[in-house]
Protein backbone atom coordinates (compact mmCIF):
# COMPACT_ATOMS: atom_id res chain seq x y z
CA UNK A 1 0.00 0.00 0.00
CA UNK A 2 2.69 2.50 0.87
CA UNK A 3 0.96 5.27 2.95
CA UNK A 4 3.04 8.85 3.02
CA UNK A 5 2.46 12.24 4.75
CA UNK A 6 -1.01 13.68 3.49
CA UNK A 7 -2.90 10.29 3.01
CA UNK A 8 -6.37 10.12 3.82
CA UNK A 9 -7.61 6.20 5.65
CA UNK A 10 -11.04 5.27 6.01
CA UNK A 11 -11.50 2.87 8.82
CA UNK A 12 -14.66 1.09 9.44
CA UNK A 13 -16.08 0.88 12.98
CA UNK A 14 -19.39 -0.62 14.78
CA UNK A 15 -20.81 2.85 14.69
CA UNK A 16 -19.77 4.39 11.18
CA UNK A 17 -17.12 5.16 9.66
CA UNK A 18 -13.46 7.19 11.06
CA UNK A 19 -10.94 8.79 9.06
CA UNK A 20 -7.26 9.70 9.50
CA UNK A 21 -4.81 11.67 7.75
CA UNK A 22 -0.95 10.27 8.50
CA UNK A 23 1.09 13.08 9.22
CA UNK A 24 4.54 12.30 9.27
CA UNK A 25 7.16 9.21 8.65
CA UNK A 26 9.80 8.58 11.35
CA UNK A 27 12.50 6.38 10.55
CA UNK A 28 12.51 4.00 14.12
CA UNK A 29 8.60 4.45 14.74
CA UNK A 30 5.56 3.28 12.81
CA UNK A 31 3.54 6.34 11.11
CA UNK A 32 2.37 9.45 13.03
CA UNK A 33 -1.29 9.64 12.09
CA UNK A 34 -3.82 12.40 13.15
CA UNK A 35 -8.13 11.34 13.47
CA UNK A 36 -10.43 13.01 12.08
CA UNK A 37 -13.04 14.89 14.06
CA UNK A 38 -16.46 12.55 13.13
CA UNK A 39 -17.99 9.44 12.51
CA UNK A 40 -20.01 9.23 9.05
CA UNK A 41 -22.78 6.95 7.37
CA UNK A 42 -21.01 6.93 4.21
CA UNK A 43 -17.98 8.32 2.55
CA UNK A 44 -18.43 11.95 2.22
CA UNK A 45 -18.01 13.16 -1.55
CA UNK A 46 -14.92 15.68 -0.84
CA UNK A 47 -12.54 14.15 0.90
CA UNK A 48 -10.08 17.24 1.58
CA UNK A 49 -13.17 18.82 3.46
CA UNK A 50 -12.66 16.26 5.64
CA UNK A 51 -8.73 17.03 5.86
CA UNK A 52 -9.69 20.06 7.28
CA UNK A 53 -11.89 18.97 10.05
CA UNK A 54 -10.04 19.08 13.65
CA UNK A 55 -7.53 16.42 14.78
CA UNK A 56 -9.31 14.58 17.87
CA UNK A 57 -6.02 13.35 18.96
CA UNK A 58 -2.71 12.07 17.46
CA UNK A 59 -0.84 8.55 17.57
CA UNK A 60 2.12 6.68 16.88
CA UNK A 61 0.33 3.87 14.49
CA UNK A 62 1.15 0.67 12.07
CA UNK A 63 -1.62 2.01 10.04
CA UNK A 64 -0.39 0.29 6.99
CA UNK A 65 0.27 -3.03 8.48
CA UNK A 66 -2.95 -3.57 10.74
CA UNK A 67 -4.75 -3.00 6.98
CA UNK A 68 -2.63 -5.48 5.49
CA UNK A 69 -2.96 -7.99 8.23
CA UNK A 70 -7.15 -7.37 8.75
CA UNK A 71 -6.75 -5.87 12.39
CA UNK A 72 -8.61 -3.16 10.94
CA UNK A 73 -10.64 -3.12 7.88
CA UNK A 74 -9.90 -0.02 5.65
CA UNK A 75 -8.59 1.64 2.54
CA UNK A 76 -6.81 5.19 1.64
CA UNK A 77 -9.38 7.12 0.31
CA UNK A 78 -7.54 9.99 -0.97
CA UNK A 79 -4.80 12.25 -0.25
CA UNK A 80 -4.90 16.30 1.43
CA UNK A 81 -2.58 18.89 2.73
CA UNK A 82 -1.75 18.52 5.89
CA UNK A 83 -3.30 21.56 8.42
CA UNK A 84 -0.78 24.10 9.15
CA UNK A 85 -1.14 23.29 13.18
CA UNK A 86 -0.25 19.63 12.52
CA UNK A 87 2.97 19.32 10.19
CA UNK A 88 5.06 19.70 13.45
CA UNK A 89 6.19 16.86 14.30
CA UNK A 90 3.64 16.17 17.70
CA UNK A 91 5.59 16.03 21.07
CA UNK A 92 4.42 12.68 22.77
CA UNK A 93 4.70 12.10 26.51
CA UNK A 94 5.43 9.44 28.81
CA UNK A 95 5.22 8.70 32.57
CA UNK A 96 8.05 7.80 34.30
CA UNK A 97 6.86 5.66 37.62
CA UNK A 98 8.99 5.59 41.24
CA UNK A 99 9.04 2.14 42.97
CA UNK A 100 5.18 2.84 44.33
CA UNK A 101 3.93 3.15 40.79
CA UNK A 102 3.40 7.01 41.43
CA UNK A 103 4.17 9.48 38.31
CA UNK A 104 7.63 10.92 39.38
CA UNK A 105 8.04 13.35 36.10
CA UNK A 106 7.15 12.78 32.31
CA UNK A 107 9.47 12.55 29.18
CA UNK A 108 8.44 14.87 26.78
CA UNK A 109 9.68 13.23 22.69
CA UNK A 110 9.91 15.47 19.61
CA UNK A 111 10.87 12.77 17.36
CA UNK A 112 14.16 13.83 18.20
CA UNK A 113 15.29 14.52 21.69
CA UNK A 114 14.03 13.83 24.51
CA UNK A 115 13.37 16.79 27.85
CA UNK A 116 11.56 15.95 31.17
CA UNK A 117 9.82 17.21 33.71
CA UNK A 118 8.80 16.99 36.94
CA UNK A 119 6.05 19.47 37.10
CA UNK A 120 4.00 19.27 34.05
CA UNK A 121 1.46 22.26 33.06
CA UNK A 122 -1.71 21.73 31.66
CA UNK A 123 -0.86 22.30 28.37
CA UNK A 124 0.94 18.89 28.31
CA UNK A 125 -2.56 17.02 29.09
CA UNK A 126 -3.25 16.89 25.26
CA UNK A 127 -0.28 15.44 24.35
CA UNK A 128 -0.50 11.68 22.93
CA UNK A 129 1.29 8.94 25.13
CA UNK A 130 4.38 7.77 23.49
CA UNK A 131 3.53 4.50 22.77
CA UNK A 132 2.42 2.48 19.42
CA UNK A 133 -1.34 2.24 19.52
CA UNK A 134 -2.99 -1.36 19.29
CA UNK A 135 -5.40 -2.06 16.45
CA UNK A 136 -8.06 -2.64 19.72
CA UNK A 137 -7.33 0.50 20.76
CA UNK A 138 -7.25 2.22 17.87
CA UNK A 139 -10.99 1.23 17.21
CA UNK A 140 -11.78 1.93 20.69
CA UNK A 141 -11.06 5.28 20.57
CA UNK A 142 -12.42 5.66 17.23
CA UNK A 143 -15.84 5.27 18.29
CA UNK A 144 -15.47 6.99 21.97
CA UNK A 145 -14.24 10.45 20.04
Amino acid sequence: MGLSPGDIVEIKTDKGLAYVQVTHDHRSYPHVVRVLEGLHEERPANIEEIAATATLFSALLPLENMLERGAVSGERVGHAAIPEGDRDFPTFKTPIRDKAGAIAYWWYWDGEGLRYDVDPREATDRMPMREVMTARTLLERLVEA
